[in-house]
């Protein structure tokens, strides 16, 4: 191996010797170029050997970018905090770029900026930015090893939180990368924390800069610690992964995948399902009752039979923490609250090294002091513009492997991925979508995934009932352009001999008074129903929307699992189609899409025909229609 000579650089021969065993020009040449860019003291590569890994998470306490908690296992990050507005404390959308040639855009406004130009920017930025640092080389793998799943990803980084973070949420790919067929062919991502305060955290945020190069399958992200923005292997590599996946004949999905059976147990059906954030993704991925292969990223293959498969590209949860209790999320709230390797960030600890967060339980008593994202706490501490500053961030997480909760999949690391029965999309809806929805074919599916939307609330921005729009949930990640995707969507399901049924699901229903109209638990009949649909249990009201439970099994399955009299009243509010609402959002959908260049033709057709049918019925029964008049 012909690393450059430094005199302020050193490597050991062992770490030498792991970089030569791989036998690959291209990653010799990929760490070559990032120690001549940002110049490190150090370089330290980590393989998948246990005592390899477990030096690779020391150093996140050594390096102070971590520190003990009371809990056996426990530790805690803080991301950079100067006021509400000013913070690396979450993905800084502003920041983050697809590099792209000139002339080329992506819909929807996402930022593209001129690949050359943004090359020489993001390059000058990171000359020399790990002087005086150690480099960190790590090696993974998105998706289970050994697998038609397997993406590999070279992370060259110098933050050792980033190292650790990324060792609790991927699979380790150090082996995965000797058995590489084509040794060209893996993401690689360069990474930075930059210039350190005094409490270790990013200094020069105004030069924060997240550039994904698709050409080149690789990240360039500086100025940043907060994992959003600096562990390339999730939201980072998604984009790489939509971008790769649309060129060839499989979907990257910001989806989960879980496993729900039926009352009396008797199978296991596996549901990807997609939804926009605070639109119920997780607590759908946590019901009760199922298990659990992945929250957040899937890949979807075709099987052996024809079948839809899907991967969890992680095996770990990087999850929002607040308002995770006891009561709401007992399965997350139990694996993190015991002795097991779990990393916080962004909560309070106190001096004793006990942990506290927003919506932790009624019961608990919160201290009115301690040390959290802002620094040094008091209950009433104001930030530099004036806000006060709550105990823990809005956007605190939790960083824990899959099979530490009780509910994980057993085949979570199955190389073959799982049979995917079904798709679930979710929106935050007040007044337009029923609870549940079976789609009419799996164009319409897509026609339903593509036409999500969700309100915003007054927490959020002040105002609330603004829709937006969301395709797939997955807007902010599709670097080809939309038409692009959507089609590869409906080419993908077409080649499959053995569909899965697609559902819309909306958990939140109003009434005219702007009460909800379902409770938090009712979720879990929505997606009994849907797995009953799948295995041909239930029957269904046809609709022009869709397909929607009949009475007589909603009733029996609230009885049976909730001991509950669902009674018809609840039913008509809940399923009664508003065809002046969903004219209305058809409206939205088409002035918004019709300046889409290559959509599908799919589309278009059942945008005609929802309009065209939902318009004949409102003329035949009005524009509030009750189910049993269906």
């Amino acid at each position: 191996m012909n690393l450059p000579m430094y005199t302020d650089y050193l490597i050991t021969d062992a770490d030498k010797a792991k970089i030569t065993a791989l036998d690959n020009p291209k990653v010799t040449k990929v760490i070559d170029e990032a120690i001549q860019l940002m110049n490190p003291k150090e370089v330290i590569v980590i393989n998948d050997d246990p005592k390899d890994i477990a030096r690779a998470r020391q150093l996140a306490l050594d390096m102070n970018e971590e520190k003990k908690l009371a809990t056996q296992g426990h530790s805690i990050h803080y991301d950079g905090f100067i006021s509400a507005t000013n913070h690396d404390q979450a993905r800084d959308k502003s920041h983050t770029a697809v590099l792209l040639p000139k002339g080329q855009k992506l819909s929807r406004g996402l930022n593209v900026v001129e690949r050359e130009a943004g090359l020489k920017e993001v390059l000058g930025i990171m000359n020399g930015v790990m002087r005086g640092k150690t480099m960190i080389v790590r090696f993974f793998c998105l998706g289970p090893t050994n697998s038609r799943f397997s993406l590999s990803a070279l992370q060259i980084t110098d933050s050792s939180y980033v190292s650790h973070s990324e060792d609790l949420l991927y699979r380790q790919g150090y082996e995965q990368f000797k058995k590489l067929a084509n040794k060209d062919d893996f993401f690689y991502f360069y990474h930075s924390a930059g210039e350190l305060n005094e409490r270790g955290n990013t200094k020069n945020i105004d030069k924060r800069r997240i550039y994904i190069d698709p050409i080149a399958n690789r990240v360039y992200s500086v100025n940043n610690q907060y994992a959003g923005n600096s562990l390339a292997c999730k939201k980072l590599a998604l984009r790489l992964a939509i971008n790769k996946a649309n060129n060839e004949d499989w979907l990257a999905e910001h989806m989960f995948i879980s496993a729900f059976s039926p009352i009396d147990g008797n199978r296991k059906t596996y549901f990807a399902g997609a939804y926009p954030s605070a639109c119920g993704k997780t607590s759908t991925a946590m019901i009760p009752g199922g298990s659990i292969v992945g929250d957040d990223i899937a890949y979807l293959r075709e099987g052996p039979d024809g079948e839809m498969r899907g991967a969890n590209v992680e095996h770990g949860i990087f999850g929002i923490i607040r308002d995770v209790n006891e009561k709401d999320d007992p399965e997350i709230f139990k694996a993190i609250t015991e002795p097991k390797e779990v990393i916080f960030s962004n909560i309070l600890t106190t001096d004793s090294g006990e942990t506290y967060w927003e919506g932790m339980g009624k019961k608990i008593q919160y201290p009115d002091t301690g040390i959290n994202f802002s620094g040094n706490w008091t209950k009433g501490n104001r930030d530099a513009e004036g806000v006060e500053i709550p105990l823990s961030h809005p956007n605190a997480r939790f960083t824990l492997k899959i099979n530490e909760l009780v509910n994980c999949d057993e085949k979570l690391h199955d190389p073959a991925g799982v049979e995917i029965s079904a798709i679930l999309y979710g929106g935050r809806d007040s007044d337009t979508t029923v609870p549940v929805v079976e789609s009419l074919s799996w164009a319409h599916g897509v026609f339903i995934g593509a036409t999500i939307e969700s309100e915003t609330t007054a927490a959020t921005i002040g105002k609330s009932g603004v829709r937006k729009s969301s395709p797939m949930a997955n807007m902010d990640f599709v670097i080809v352009p939309l038409g692009k995707y959507l089609s590869n969507h409906i080419k993908f399901g077409n080649k499959l001999k053995k569909l899965p049924k697609v559902f819309a699901t909306n958990y939140f229903l109003k009434s005219d008074e702007g009460e909800y109209l379902n409770s938090k638990l009712d979720k879990k009949i929505w997606v009994l129903w849907a797995e009953g649909r799948i295995h041909g249990d239930f029957g269904a009201i046809s609709t022009p929307i869709g397909n929607i439970p009949e009475f007589d099994d909603l009733h029996m399955l609230f009885d049976k699992v909730f001991h509950k009299d669902y009674t018809k009243e609840e039913y008509i509010n809940q399923f009664s189609i508003y065809t002046k609402s969903y004219l209305e959002k058809f409206a939205r959908m088409e002035a918004l899409f019709k300046d889409e260049e290559n959509m599908p033709p799919e589309f278009w057709e059942i945008m005609e025909s929802q309009k065209k049918n939902t318009l004949a019925l409102q003329e035949e029964k009005g524009e509030i229609i009750s189910p049993f008049d269906l």
